[in-house]
Order: C-alpha cells, then sequence, then structure tokens
C-alpha cells in the first residue's frame, strides 16, 4: 500500500501545537502517541494507578530488565530484547504493531515501554505508525518526539526502522550518514518542524 497522510496528523486535539508545555515529570511518566497508544518508560508502567487512570489494557514490556507487573484486566506482552545496535529489535515489528492496532479496534489503550522510553519502546511506536498511519519513518520519529522529546533510537534500531520503511512503502524517507559522533541517521540535521519530507532512493 502507498503512503499517505494520515488523518492522525489532521486531529486538532493531537497536533504537537497543542500539546502542554513539556516538563520533566512530563517526561519520565507516560506521553499519548495517538488516540490508542501510549509511550512510557519503566517506572511509569509499574505505577498501576497512572496506568489504571489512563484507561490502558493492554502493556508492551519491551526490556530484558522489567518485569511485568502481575496486574489483572491488563494484558502483557513481553518483547525481549536489549538496547543494543545488533539486537533484532526488528522480529516484533509486525506483531507489536497488529496487538497495538487490535487493541484500538476494541477501544482499548496500549502502553509501550521499555526502561527509559527512549529507544527500544519508541521505536516500535514509530514501526507502528508507519504500518498502520501509513507515514513515512521521517513523518513517525517527528510525530513521536513531538510527543515525548526524549526518544533517540540507537543507531542499529534505527536501520531496521529504514529496512522496515523499504518493505512497506519500496523506499526510505530517511538515511544513514556520517557524523562526529558516528554514523547517525540524517533525521538529526533536518530542521524539528519541516513540513514537508523526501524520499531517499
Amino acid at each position: 500500500l502507498p503512503m499517505r497522510r494520515s488523518s492522525l496528523f489532521n486531529r486538532t486535539r493531537y497536533s504537537p501545537s497543542h500539546d502542554l508545555p513539556v516538563t520533566m515529570s512530563l517526561l519520565s511518566s507516560l506521553n499519548q502517541i495517538t488516540p490508542s497508544l501510549y509511550l512510557g518508560n519503566a517506572h511509569a508502567a509499574g505505577n498501576r494507578s497512572l496506568v489504571l487512570a489512563k484507561g490502558i489494557t493492554c502493556i508492551v514490556n519491551a526490556s530484558l530488565e522489567v518485569v511485568n507487573p502481575p496486574w489483572s484486566g491488563v494484558e502483557a506482552v513481553r518483547v525481549p530484547v536489549a538496547d543494543l545496535p545488533h539486537a533484532r529489535l526488528s522480529d516484533h515489528f509486525d506483531a507489536v504493531a497488529d496487538r497495538i492496532h487490535q487493541v484500538g479496534m476494541r477501544s482499548g489503550r496500549t502502553l509501550v515501554h521499555c526502561v527509559a522510553g527512549v529507544s527500544r519502546s519508541a521505536s516500535l511506536c514509530m514501526a507502528y505508525l508507519m504500518k498502520y498511519e501509513r507515514i513515512s519513518l521521517l513523518e513517525a520519529h517527528r510525530w513521536v518526539k513531538s510527543r515525548r522529546p526524549i526518544v533517540r533510537p540507537n543507531a542499529g534500531f534505527w536501520r531496521q526502522l529504514m529496512e522496515y520503511e523499504h518493505q512497506l512503502f519500496g523506499k526510505n524517507s530517511v538515511k544513514m550518514v556520517s557524523s562526529p559522533m558516528g554514523v547517525v541517521p540524517d533525521i538529526y540535521d533536518r530542521p524539528a518542524n519541516g513540513a514537508n519530507h523526501y524520499w531517499v532512493s
């Protein structure tokens, strides 16, 4: 299927420009990515009152370090992957995206977390947006970062996301480039609020 501009970006109440001011407490808590998807860290995921208050019915734990809380009424999905560039997070892209979609179709909400809510869980959220919102990797990153500014997948996960984007759309919107910090996605050199994107052949 071709990439399209998702209706998600046309919903005023989920527009980044209408966000509340970002605070450290917000960053350490849960951030809403879509009406049915939250991204956060392990501490927030272990806060039963917070999870229930957000209406979360499924928790995807993308870590080796954190134990799933034994809560009734909340599905628990484990993605046992280390936050290392060679770890095969992409093996779980489809399954996690499908689960998030299924939960949303049942009017539920999914929380995806790792330890810090920066690399593994952010990558899974971006994969979901590409598959089900049909947006480019560049746009998926911009959207997730607008909701949770601390996200920063490791270089290996970026490569896997690029492979997934090419698998979905047959082309890429991001490429890896050399920098003083090593090989990084060129997305970090682009304007944060750019309206347009380009595909890399």
